[in-house]
């Protein structure tokens, strides 16, 4: 679990937030940006009935270190788009996601690019 540090409620208890869910945080908004295609791509058509824990886990790896939190994306784009523009989109849309609804900010987002899709022009 990883505990979320916020002191403006001491009194009340912890809050501690299972990983799973940082992963389905990362890869609801990775499946935001466009020029991906694969897995985040294919989330982001899918409609809810079909969004489970083995879809949202993913392409996604989440570490947990004494420093932080360390977060590996492993992405398809599409062929033509601006690698590190979408890359860099990708990091940051995560970033601001976790720290909206968590408060916990990533030490790191590494963004891995594991293929690259050429449309088939031929028909």
């Amino acid at each position: 679990m990883v505990k979320v540090l916020d002191n403006t409620h001491k009194d009340l208890g912890k809050v501690e937030i299972s990983p799973e869910v940082l992963i389905s945080i990362a890869s609801i908004a990775t499946s935001e940006i466009d020029g991906l295609h694969g897995h985040f791509a294919e989330l982001k058509n899918a409609s809810p009935e079909k969004l489970n824990r083995k879809n949202l886990t993913r392409g996604i790896k989440l570490e947990t270190k004494d420093d932080g939190i360390y977060i590996d994306v492993f992405c398809e784009f599409k062929y033509g788009i601006n690698i590190s523009k979408t890359a860099t989109k990708i990091q940051e849309t995560i970033f601001n996601s976790l720290s909206t609804m968590t408060t916990i900010v990533p030490k790191q987002i590494n963004i891995h690019i594991t293929h690259i899709e050429v449309e088939n022009t031929k028909k």
